[in-house]
């Protein structure tokens, strides 16, 4: 499918591995120029920038802590700088801590809401005014969907998480009138993102959550992003769209 994305500039944060990195890949097969978020993974960030390059796109990596508003400003400025523009973002960044609530620290709580909840509001803050004056911006968040269920052992991100999904409505209905669509897309459990081992020794019991009966990969993700981002996503908007191989179904 032809989604039209020539000439759009998207940004994707945590871009360099695992679902951030399939859903860089697929904006880019799509034609848009890529601006890819790391934090600590620079050589992997690389190799994403270099595979898109190889194939006849454009992207360039950008370090930032989505935890750092200042370092996100200067993260959107210069891409806008760069390449002259930004309408696509995706908010894919973020931290879970799985543990017993009871055992958890303050400081742990912290680093997972500075992430995954004021790491989408800064992003949103830095990127909506040129999302708005592109005029047909996008704005689509990534998160578990333990946010919309609850999960053990997830509490606070699950927490984090629910409040970045109540972000992306208000959004949605604030600034739907600049044509700007603001979208959350809710995942099961991707293997590839959480600890190998934890899910390898539970990986009988995991399956059994899901009709499926088997557990996400990126690539099950990054064509409904892709879709999200173009113009045939336009009436899409407020939204929380589940991937989850059944796991949710509310």
């Amino acid at each position: 499918m032809d989604l039209n994305l020539k000439g759009k500039v998207a940004l994707v944060t945590g871009g360099a591995r695992d679902v951030g990195r399939e859903i860089s890949l697929a904006l880019a097969a799509e034609g848009a120029t890529v601006a890819l978020n790391y934090r600590n993974s620079a050589e992997e960030a690389q190799a994403v920038v270099d595979e898109i390059r190889a194939l006849g796109g454009e992207a360039k990596a950008y370090k930032a802590d989505v935890a750092d508003f200042a370092a996100v400003k200067a993260m959107v400025e210069a891409i806008v700088t760069d390449f002259g523009g930004l309408n696509i973002v995706v908010n894919n960044a973020g931290l879970a801590i799985r543990q017993k609530f009871t055992d958890s620290t303050e400081k742990e709580w912290k680093a997972q809401i500075d992430t995954c909840l004021y790491g989408a509001i800064h992003l949103a803050h830095a990127a909506v005014p040129h999302l708005e004056k592109a005029g047909d911006g996008r704005l689509i968040a990534i998160v578990g969907d333990s946010s919309r269920v609850g999960e053990s052992g997830l509490a606070i991100v699950a927490a984090a998480r629910a409040g970045t999904i109540a972000l992306m409505k208000s959004l949605a209905r604030e600034l739907g009138r600049s044509g700007l669509t603001a979208n959350t897309v809710s995942l099961g459990l991707v293997e590839t993102a959480h600890d190998r081992s934890w899910v390898e020794a539970n990986r009988d019991k995991l399956t059994k959550f899901y009709p499926l009966r088997r557990l996400g990969q990126p690539e099950d993700i990054a064509p409904t992003v892709a879709l999200l981002a173009s113009p045939k996503g336009s009436w899409i908007t407020g939204q929380v769209i589940s991937i989850s191989g059944g796991f949710c179904m509310v």
